[in-house]
């Protein structure tokens, strides 16, 4: 089973936290991978917070383009699309932030 990462990137800030995590499938949708993305989070941190509302706030985000997907440097847009997944991928969310004055 390939091990992935994940990491979070926010434009013009020093890189955020990264994750592992293990896929059992060479593909998965984008919603789908989005909601392990949270799942993880959470867990990691502890908090006492609904996934299922976490992942719904983030599917919504993605929607108005408050971040985009990044796997091995390709750009996913649509929560349907199929991601192929290999060992040693790199899933990168990259949260946009507005221009100054824009």
């Amino acid at each position: 089973m390939p091990m992935i990462t994940i990491a979070d990137e926010v434009t013009g800030a020093p890189k955020g936290p990264e994750w592992t995590l293990e896929v059992f499938e060479e593909s998965v949708r984008l919603d789908e991978l989005i909601r392990r993305r949270t799942f993880l989070e959470i867990a990691e941190s502890g908090a006492d917070v609904d996934p299922q509302e976490r992942t719904r706030v983030a599917l919504d985000a993605f929607r108005r383009n408050g971040f985009v997907v990044l796997v091995d440097d390709r750009q996913v847009t649509a929560l349907d699309e199929k991601v192929r997944l290999n060992a040693g991928s790199r899933v990168t969310f990259l949260k946009l932030v507005p221009l100054v004055g824009g």
